[in-house]
């Protein structure tokens, strides 16, 4: 195989993995279902090698499991994965504050800065107004980028893979609500404030409150199967 060629198909493999993840996110390929690599390589219009590769990196990051000889079931979590996810996501942010918080923010540059409040506010917009599919995509760049001015690769990629999970299964629930305005959690640009100002404490008790309420809203309501009920990434 020629370089062009590895790189069309490594490129090909990212392209169907950010696909197929984005339908997860968005509920359209729903906990539980399966599938075959050749119902997606057909979906897509494309060989099977690249899907096959993209399916196994879903599979790393937790969101795929893989049925022998059935092909691929989108993983099914469970609230105890949830309270898991959030005690992981508070673990990190909380170190990532401690630790690194005035050193990233002493490098950090004045466009970094802006664009992660930019990545704020149009989180902070989409929560409050309700509009889920653009929160989502906001939400995840948002704690990108936050994690990213720590520079530590191995931190922004842990907290990216949780911080997915936790929208995955919290997704379904906040499908079948009608209206999802004053549900979200919209404090974004009061955590930046807060790192901004280096105040440590503020920002710990921002993510802290942001973490109970998730827990408590999903954990008083039923699950999808049982009837409606709102849950948060």
């Amino acid at each position: 195989m020629s370089g062009t060629s590895q790189v069309k198909r490594s490129t090909l493999r990212q392209q169907i993995a950010d696909a197929l993840r984005d339908e997860v996110l968005a509920g359209r390929l729903p906990a539980g279902q399966q599938f075959t690599v050749k119902e997606m390589a057909d979906q897509y219009g494309v060989s099977a090698t690249p899907v096959r590769e993209a399916l196994l990196d879903l599979c790393a990051q937790g969101l795929l499991d893989v049925e022998e000889h059935r092909g691929y079931r989108v993983h099914e979590f469970t609230f105890g994965d949830y309270r898991d996810m959030v005690e992981a996501r508070t673990l990190i942010v909380e170190g990532m504050f401690r630790r690194s918080a005035e050193t990233a923010l002493d490098a950090a540059t004045p466009q970094v800065l802006a664009s992660v409040r930019r990545r704020a506010e149009a989180a902070q917009r989409a929560a409050l107004t309700g509009d889920l599919d653009i929160l989502i995509g906001y939400d995840l760049r948002f704690w990108r980028e936050l994690s990213g001015l720590v520079g530590n690769s191995y931190i922004s990629d842990i907290l990216e893979r949780v911080r997915v999970q936790s929208w995955v299964f919290s997704v379904p629930h906040l499908r079948r609500l009608p209206d999802l305005r004053g549900l979200l959690w919209a404090e974004h640009c009061a955590l930046v404030e807060a790192i901004t100002r280096r105040d440590v404490k503020a920002a710990e008790a921002i993510v802290t409150a942001y973490n109970a309420h998730s827990l408590a809203l999903i954990g008083s309501l039923p699950a999808p199967s049982e009837g409606p009920g709102p849950s948060e990434g």
